[in-house]
This record gives C-alpha cells, sequence and structure tokens, in this order.
C-alpha cells in the first residue's frame, strides 16, 4: 500500500525512476487507532522528499547515480503527531489545545466543531455566540445547543473565526467545495514566469546553499520548511510580534531553521522582506497565509517572480484554489469534520478526530516534495514556479487510500511504547533547554537527513540570510 501510494505521487509530479533506486518501506498500517491508512500516506510522502533529495544531490555531480532509501512506516506514523513527542528539560509541552476548542452538539443532534487555538478565532466565536470573553466550555455548550450547525458554521466564519459542521462522507460528496476540491490535482507545480536554468554546484547535501522564507504557521506549513532544512537548506521562519502562534508547537517544527519578526504592515519591515528575497536571493518561497492575503502586501506570485526570477513559490490553502469555500480559513481538524473523516473515526456515532494530524504533516510533506521537484525543474528548464497544495485535497487522498477493517484497530494501543518512541527520538541541546525530538523518517545512504540548527524562540534572529553553510548553535 505505501509503495502504490509514492508510485501515485512520483508519477504525479513526472519523477522518473532512476536506475539502480534502492527505496525500502517497511511495516504495516495500523500504527496507531484509526481505521484511514495514515501510515501509509506519511510513508509515502516522506519516501517522495527523499527520492526528490536524491535527484538533486544527482545534479549537484554525486559520484553514485542514487543512494539507498529506507523508511520506517512506525516512524512516519509517529511523526505525524511529532509535537506529542516534544519535551524541554524532560517536560511535556503545555497544553496544545485551547480548553474551548474542540466539538459540540448544536439543535437536532448535529455536531459542530470550533477551532479556538487562535484568540482572534476564540473572540469570533465568542462574539457570534453573544457569550463575554470568560465564558467557559459550558456556557459553549448551552449556547451551540440553540443554533442550526449549519448557519453556525457561516456565521462564524463571516466573524472571521474557524468553525465546521460536521458531515458524513455523503453528505460532504454533494458539497460544491467537495467538487471543487476533487478537480484539483493532489500538488499542483506549475511554471509562473522565466528564468535562465540555475544549476546547483557540488555539495555534501541535496539543499546545501538553498535559500527557504517560511512565512507559514501552524503544523502543515512548518512542516514543509522543516523537512526542507533536514536536506540541508537554509530556512528563515518569519513571522510577525503581533500575530497568534502556535506556543511551543514552534519548537518542535523550527529544528533546523532561524527565526526572526518582521511586522509586514510596516514599510521598512516590508522592504527588508522584499530585500531577502531580491538582494538575498530566496530560491524557496513558502506560505500558508488566507489566499490574497498576502499580495494584499504585495507578495503575490507575479510580483515574487519579477522580483527574484527563479524562485519557487509554495502555498498552502486549506480548500483549495476553486470552490465557494476557497477564501476560507480552515485546519486540520476542521477538515476532518466537514468531510466525514471524524464522522468515520467516531465509529458512525459521535465523531471524533483522529489521533494523529494526519493532513497537516501529509500537506507539509507533499509541500516540500512539491519545492524539491520544482527545485530540479528550474534547474534543467529555468523558469519561476508555483507549487500548490491544499489541506481538504490532502484529506481526500488519505481517505482513498481506503479503509482498514473496524477489527484490525479494536486492539492497537492508542501509544507507542517507550522504547520505539526513544528509538524515533533524538536530544538536542539549545538555548531553550535539552529538546527531545522525533529523528528525520527517512535514512539514506549518501546524505544522511539532520538538522543542522536547533530551535530558538520565535524573532530570535535577525532578518539575514546566513553567512556561511548552517552550524549547530
Amino acid at each position: 500500500m505505501p509503495r502504490t501510494a509514492l508510485a501515485e505521487l512520483l508519477t504525479m509530479a513526472d519523477v522518473a525512476s532512476r536506475d539502480g533506486r534502492r527505496i525500502d518501506i517497511h511495516g504495516e498500517d495500523p500504527v496507531f487507532p484509526t481505521r484511514f491508512r495514515v501510515g501509509a500516506a506519511g510513508a509515502a510522502a516522506i519516501a517522495a522528499c527523499a527520492v526528490a533529495a536524491d535527484d538533486l544531490w544527482a545534479l549537484r555531480g554525486s559520484e553514485r547515480r542514487c543512494q539507498a532509501i529506507s523508511v520506517d512506516l512506525r516512524h512516519a506514523s509517529a511523526s505525524l503527531r511529532s509535537v506529542r513527542y516534544l519535551q524541554i528539560d524532560g517536560a511535556a509541552p503545555k497544553e496544545l489545545f485551547d480548553p474551548i476548542s474542540g466539538l459540540y452538539q448544536a439543535q437536532g443532534g448535529r455536531w459542530v466543531f470550533l477551532h479556538c487555538n487562535f484568540s482572534n478565532h476564540r473572540a469570533a466565536a465568542l462574539r457570534t455566540l453573544g457569550l463575554p470573553v470568560d465564558a467557559g466550555r459550558e456556557a459553549f455548550a448551552d449556547a451551540v445547543r440553540e443554533w442550526d450547525a449549519y448557519k453556525l458554521e457561516d456565521e462564524v466564519h463571516a466573524a472571521g473565526g474557524c468553525a465546521a459542521a460536521v458531515r458524513s462522507s455523503e453528505e460532504w460528496s454533494r458539497h460544491p467545495q467537495s467538487t471543487a476540491v476533487a478537480s484539483l490535482p493532489l500538488i499542483e507545480i506549475e511554471r509562473i514566469g522565466d528564468a535562465p536554468q540555475e544549476l546547483l554546484c557540488a555539495a555534501a547535501r541535496p539543499l546545501s546553499g538553498v535559500r527557504v522564507l517560511d512565512l507559514t504557521r501552524v503544523l502543515a506549513g512548518p512542516t514543509c520548511a522543516k523537512a526542507l532544512a533536514e536536506h540541508g537548506a537554509d530556512v528563515l521562519k518569519i513571522s510577525g510580534p503581533h500575530l497568534p502562534h502556535s506556543g511551543e508547537v514552534e519548537i518542535d517544527t523550527g529544528l533546523g531553521k532561524l527565526s526572526a519578526f518582521l511586522d509586514l504592515r510596516n514599510s521598512a519591515d516590508l522592504e527588508t522582506l522584499f530585500s531577502l528575497i531580491r538582494d538575498g536571493r530566496c530560491d524557496v518561497f513558502s506560505q500558508s497565509y488566507r489566499p490574497g492575503s498576502l499580495a494584499q502586501r504585495g507578495l503575490d506570485v507575479v510580483t515574487l517572480a519579477a522580483l527574484r526570477p527563479g524562485i519557487i513559490c509554495v502555498e498552502l490553502s486549506a480548500w483549495g484554489r476553486t470552490g465557494p469555500w476557497a477564501p476560507r480559513r480552515g485546519f486540520d481538524t476542521v477538515t476532518q469534520c466537514v468531510s466525514g473523516m471524524a464522522t468515520v473515526q467516531g465509529g458512525n456515532a459521535t465523531p471524533r478526530t483522529m489521533p494523529v494530524s494526519a493532513i497537516d504533516y501529509v500537506s507539509g510533506y507533499l509541500m516540500a516534495f512539491g519545492a524539491m521537484v520544482a527545485l530540479e525543474r528550474r534547474a534543467h528548464e529555468g523558469g519561476s514556479w508555483r507549487v500548490r497544495v491544499s489541506l481538504a485535497r490532502t484529506g481526500k487522498w488519505i481517505v482513498d487510500r481506503g479503509l482498514l477493517d473496524a477489527d484490525a484497530i479494536a486492539d492497537i494501543p492508542k501509544e507507542l511504547s517507550e522504547g520505539e518512541i526513544a528509538r524515533f527520538a533524538a536530544h538536542t541541546p539549545s538555548s531553550l533547554g535539552s529538546i527531545r525530538h522525533l529523528l528525520p523518517v527517512a535514512h539514506m545512504s549518501e546524505t544522511p537527513p539532520h538538522w543542522s540548527r536547533s530551535p530558538v524562540p520565535l524573532g530570535h534572529d535577525a532578518a539575514a540570510w546566513p553567512s556561511s553553510l548552517s552550524v549547530l548553535r
């Protein structure tokens, strides 16, 4: 099953098989108690990244035509909830979900998911429901019970928040946004402008010297840049001091990255970002803001390609580029709820979200895969490129792997053993303390993936490219 999924990814990205390539994906679903084949999806996306990295390494003049690649499906499954295994000086991070986030019953017994992990989204839900700022979960439950689920979903979004009326798979299939999502490719890689070829010089790692600007938040987008960093890219995370963030999740997704603050409402900071792109010769510009948000700051793909011909623009959206929900916010849990996945996870009774954030993490790996394929095309053909991935389309791809029998997950433990976690994890010293984190999943015989920078707090670094290759601090 994972090899079939990998073959799909390589075919849709037009990645040719090279003679002598050895790829081993070992292990089978289920690893965690879910009927969705999340391990196969995760292992395939991670293996695809390794294949694309190997192809870039070959372009750099490696003596070997290709290298051996192996992926442990159990390790890949663990990576789909990587932050769960984060520890800082032996302590787990604070609770990641706001206590108000979650599922509530509305009129007629239908369920609604409220996403309140960002303060502005919580405020939107409060305004819509007419609740005071100190309202607790019980007050939310009482208020939601008076609403039609679909109307509440729309009203919360109209207020600038994020909510999801829970649907069955059949109900979702009849929704116009489901039709729009199904019409899109899983990964879109398109040429958006002319530029000369950019050959890659000889280097020890596939992405050595490749510069990545990471303007993403939460899990999927940051995972893309983290995956590029594990193959040697210099990644500069750009966030704003005024923006809501994901707390200690940023430590886990910050492996391998520098991190700087820029307030893009400020003309001087915006010019600094333009300079990083234009004068700093940024190679990959990755962003996960709501469609159109960055265009208001002059950061649309047409402008970016004119500013830095040869740039690779990687975009993540919740719902894809077409359909009535294209401009809407969305998250992994929200996608699960509207698409029927939460209904399946709950055994067609009380809905539940999966025990892994598979949509988020798989989307992040697909973004990284697309970015590396685009870098190879730039080397061969020249041009500026755009890569597009959406959470909803990734969710459909996971669903399309098929379901395991309910009996197959009946006795599956909810957690890995301590010994297995230890086998997949490492401890890295940092300015934040000793960080336990999962290791990169893919094993590559000649260019083993690793992060050469420890995580730092948001805004820790200057908004500037490093003057030399990455070094562990």
